[in-house]
């Protein structure tokens, strides 16, 4: 099997290792294979795949899509390092406004996969970094929702108390005033 899944504190949060076959060539792995995640339970269907660049200091989140738009995110880092975080906005999970939060790196290879219910963001700790991630559906702008990187009810332990943040993320609201239509079900 080449990847290794680990459940988080938040066990529908799941931590990906592939199996990397390195030698002095340089490596090979997958990043993702259906058959696996689905023998896992991670049974979704990516239709988009994202890519973007960023900086040192630079913070995106804590970001989401609303039913019936909604998405799961499988997060990779392709080059540099960022920790990278998903947090429970699910209306009446006993986990509600936890996150859980992990180091990403091109060095340890290492993927996150952020289940529909979950906002999601990321800090870049090295100079750069690259940020890959597959989605379970399209990008619809009206239906994203999104809560402020500094919650205080959520308490993220960011590596950075000043980072760099967008416009229109600086303008997120709370987890509480955040429009959000997702409902946990046992």
């Amino acid at each position: 099997m080449p990847f290794t899944f680990k459940k988080l504190e938040i066990p529908e949060v799941v931590l990906i290792e592939p199996k990397v076959f390195a030698d002095n060539r340089g490596f090979f792995m997958e990043n993702y294979k259906y058959s696996e995640f689905a023998d896992f339970g991670i049974k979704d269907n990516f239709v988009q795949d994202n890519h973007s660049k960023s900086v040192k200091g630079v913070l995106r989140g804590l970001h989401y899509q609303k039913l019936p738009k909604a998405q799961a995110k499988l997060v990779r880092c392709i080059s540099g390092e960022f920790f990278d975080v998903a947090v429970d906005v699910r209306k009446g999970s006993p986990t509600f406004g936890k996150w859980v939060g992990e180091i990403l790196s091109a060095e340890n290879k290492k993927m996150l996969y952020v289940p529909i219910g979950f906002a999601h963001g990321f800090c870049v700790l090295s100079d750069e970094a690259e940020i890959s991630y597959k989605s379970s559906d399209e990008y619809s702008p009206e239906n994203e929702g999104a809560i402020t990187w500094n919650d205080p009810t959520i308490n993220i332990s960011w590596s950075t108390k000043s980072p760099i943040v967008s416009e229109k993320d600086s303008q997120n609201k709370s987890l509480n005033e955040a429009d959000n239509n997702f409902v946990y079900k046992k």
